[in-house]
Order: structure tokens, then sequence, then C-alpha cells
């Protein structure tokens, strides 16, 4: 009997430490889990932070989830500081997914406590820690979403995260992962296929911070931000210089602002290329930290990738 509670303990220990916020920057992430299954009335009650996270809610979690979005569609997450109002509107759900990798910085003390009484799921978190990526600084990307393929992964988390929670359900759960997963398959090719009418020589993105290295490790295209991984770093006048320089070496045609970064940088950059008599032009608006705005086409995953790439690639060809 007393191996029994011993085991059963230990069972407990490990859902409950399972859930919450955890630094998975160092080494394997920590296993999904679940203090307790869910036993409320249907549908169950999910939030997530970015829309690129409640659209993986909303495809995997299908008629047994109502799924709310913390953040709205111009919204910087990694500046955004939580009111009283979304910790009751975070509280008040009875599962939180949100992107994790140190992207919602700020919140992470309301992950932490929040964590300890429901399940709580940055599902960047969980993902395969070798395609995770670092800058030069070893500060962790957490913006994973831009390759497919790793986003995919991401479903996953929400599928099995959803079957522990909710484990009368989880066959729902599994089918609904399957059939986005391989919507998710066929966007990743229609990317690789589209960027490959740009020139290799050509396939050069300068964007407003540096939010786009999966996308460039993923579809073949040299990647460089004014600011850092972070909305929070500064641009240099410096760097800007250097900046200018390597686009009127290179003769890059385009550069593209984004949608939750201000674009004063950006005009700075252009001017400062004119300066240099190279003539460089704004490419187009790119969804980066934040979708859409909902009922628009680049208001789903799936809508914002095709966006960036069809602009990325008519502006660049």
């Amino acid at each position: 009997m007393r191996i029994i509670a011993f085991n059963t303990l230990a069972a407990t220990l490990l859902a409950v430490l399972g859930c919450g916020h955890h630094d998975a920057s160092h080494g394997h992430p920590k296993p999904l889990a679940v203090a307790k299954s869910y036993a409320g009335a249907y549908p169950i009650k999910a939030m997530g932070t970015t829309g690129m996270v409640a659209d993986l809610i909303r495809n995997v979690g299908g008629k047994h989830v109502q799924t709310a979005q913390l953040f709205a569609a111009d919204v910087d997450p990694h500046l955004y500081k939580a009111t009283d109002a979304d910790t009751a509107k975070l509280a008040g759900a009875d599962i939180i997914f949100y992107s994790g990798l140190h992207l919602e910085g700020k919140m992470t003390e309301i992950f932490d406590s929040l964590g300890r009484k429901l399940p709580c799921f940055g599902v960047g978190d969980y993902l395969d820690r070798k395609l995770v990526h670092k800058d030069e600084e070893g500060a962790v990307d957490p913006h994973v979403w831009f390759d497919v393929t790793l986003w995919s992964q991401a479903a996953g988390v929400v599928r099995d995260a959803l079957a522990l929670y909710d484990p009368s359900h989880a066959g729902d759960y599994r089918a609904n992962c399957a059939r986005y997963q391989q919507e998710l398959e066929e966007l990743h090719a229609y990317a690789q296929q589209r960027l490959l009418e740009v020139p290799e020589k050509l396939r050069v993105l300068i964007t407003s911070h540096d939010a786009f290295r999966y996308f460039g490790r993923a579809y073949k295209i040299e990647v460089k931000g004014i600011q850092g991984i972070s909305t929070e770093s500064e641009a240099s006048v410096a760097h800007i210089t250097r900046l200018v320089t390597f686009i009127a070496e290179r003769k890059v045609k385009a550069v593209f602002v984004e949608t939750s970064v201000n674009p004063r940088n950006m005009r700075a950059l252009i001017e400062g290329c004119a300066a240099r008599g190279h003539k460089v032009i704004e490419g187009g608006e790119l969804f980066s930290d934040a979708m859409g705005r909902e009922g628009t086409p680049q208001g789903t995953y799936v809508g914002m990738i095709r966006h960036n790439v069809d602009t990325v690639v008519n502006a660049l060809k």
C-alpha cells in the first residue's frame, strides 16, 4: 500500500509539474502532462494568446472546444503587458495555450501562476530542441510558425495536450489534427514551389525585425532584420548603415514592413539607400508576430503564410 501511495503521489507531482511555464531553452522540454482530466460541460473553454496559437486550437479542438484569442490582430506579443482584465480572462479558461519560447516574455509570471491551477502549455516549448534556432548571442528565436513543418509539430502538441485533458474525445482530436497536418503539408509544398520562382541571387528578405529566420531556413531565402529577434531591441545607426551597404551592394530591389511593428526604421533604411544612389521599394506588408483580422483570408494561419509567400515572391522575382 505504501508503494502504491508513493507511485500515486509521484504521478500526481509529475502531472502538476508538467503544466505551466518552463524554460525549454536548455535541454529537452518536459513531457506533456495534466493534473486531472476535464470533468465539466462542453465545449471546453480554451484560451490562446496569439492568432497563430488560437488557430491551432480551433483546428485541432473542433466542436469540443470553444476558443478565445487574447491578443488582437495588430498586437506585438514581445511588448505586450497583460491587464487585470486579461488575467481574469485567462483564469476563466479551462485550458490555456501560448506560443512559448519567450515570445510573450512579459507574461511569464502570469503563466507560472496560472499553471499551478489549470493546464497551461507553451506549444513552442515542446518542439524538437534541435530545430529551434538561436541568434549569435544564444537567444532563442520564438518565431517557429514560419517553418510550416515546425508548426505542424505544434499542432501535435495541442492534440496531445487536449487528448490528455479530455481523453473521452482523444480520437476526435487525433483525427482533426491529422486532417490539419495534411493541409499544412500542402501549404509547405506551396511555399517551397513559389519561392523557387525567385532567382537564387535575388532571394533576399529584409524585414523590420528578425522574425523570419525559420522562414529563410525552410524555404532557402537569405534573411536580415533591422531589429533583433525581439522588438524590444533597438536598431542602432551602425546596424542600419551596414544594412544600407548590404542592400546597395546586393542590389536588393524590395524591403518589407510588418503589420505589428512600427515602420519608422524601415523608412530610415529606404531613405539611407536613396542617399547611396540605390532605389529600393517597399515590397509590401508581411504578417510576422500577428495574423490578420478575423474573417479575412490572412486571419487564418494558412491564409497568413500564403499571403506572406505571395507578397515576397511577387516583389522579388
